[in-house]
């Protein structure tokens, strides 16, 4: 379906415009239907990603900047995700011995049995969305989103 018909706009729209509301109408779509997948567990999309990126540290804790700056979403209040996953015992908090002023933040092993019960459940949902295109398609969409953002 065309944006113009989704918004149903009633007046011509620039292509610049077009582009950015199918990105953010396409953004909003991908996201609700995450944020599901992540509700049937208990977390939110954000609490999903500290998740993925302390399981990506391979066991090696990371601070609240390391954190930060590897969220998608950016404006992500990254201590209240945090005391949020403590409370689920998915993570450890621990003060940094080499940096008081520090927080150092694992994954526990139940974070971990969660993510691996995701894995096959978030790789569907990707892979949904990728259906109806070709691998092809798949690889200029990708590049083409990357030359947009790098703008």
């Amino acid at each position: 379906m065309k944006i113009e018909e989704v918004i149903k706009a009633t007046a011509p729209m620039s292509l610049p415009k077009k582009i950015i509301l199918n990105i953010m109408y396409t953004q909003n779509v991908i996201g609700e239907s995450f944020s599901e997948i992540a509700k049937a567990h208990d977390l939110s999309p954000e609490q999903y990603n500290v998740l993925r990126i302390l399981r990506g540290q391979k066991g090696k804790p990371a601070n609240m900047c390391v954190i930060q700056e590897r969220m998608i979403a950016k404006t992500s209040n990254t201590t209240r995700l945090v005391d949020k996953l403590l409370l689920k015992e998915l993570v450890t908090r621990e003060v940094c011995p080499d940096n008081r002023r520090k927080m150092e933040v694992a994954i526990t092993q139940k974070g971990l049995d969660l993510l691996k019960i995701l894995d096959p459940v978030v790789d569907n949902h990707e892979a949904k969305f990728c259906n109806n295109l070709t691998e092809k398609e798949q690889e200029l969409l990708n590049g083409l989103l990357e030359k947009y953002r790098n703008a």
